[in-house]
């Protein structure tokens, strides 16, 4: 199934401004502030943060049900740097932070089935340009 996103840009663009829809439920504005100046509005590496975030979730979710260890919950941040490199804009990390409530499961397997859901999620593998995309994976206390 595929899936649709559409945005529009008016003006230029430090004085310009966007819309964006992602599938049916999800929209919202941007600009120049709200992606370099930490003005108000979304940017599209919060949609990225977003999306990463929650297929990793999905795919770690599906890995320990197929181990037998089914989820109570996986709760992931991501977080995505863009920074200036050679003068243009660019996404130089991303970091994964996820906690599970995982019963009859160790630290050391959940951090193993993490490290393999990071590597085979969707949004993880379309992302292999961005050169450093860390995990912090833990189980709740």
């Amino acid at each position: 199934m595929p899936s649709k996103g559409h945005a529009q840009w008016k003006g230029d663009l430090k004085g310009g401004s966007g819309t964006f829809t992602a599938g049916e439920d999800i929209s919202g504005q941007y600009s120049y502030k709200s992606r370099f100046e930490d003005g108000p509005g979304a940017n599209p590496e919060q949609l990225i943060a977003a999306a990463h975030a929650s297929c990793f979730s999905m795919a770690l979710s599906n890995a320990l049900a197929e181990a037998g260890t089914p989820v109570d919950s996986v709760d992931t941040d991501a977080v995505v740097t863009l920074r200036l490199v050679d003068g243009a804009p660019t996404i130089t990390a991303i970091k994964l932070t996820t906690v599970g409530v995982v019963p009859g499961i160790d630290e050391a397997t959940f951090v193993e089935q993490a490290e393999a859901a990071k590597a085979g999620c969707p949004v993880s593998k379309a992302l292999t340009g961005v050169p450093d995309i860390t995990l912090e994976a833990s189980l709740a206390s």
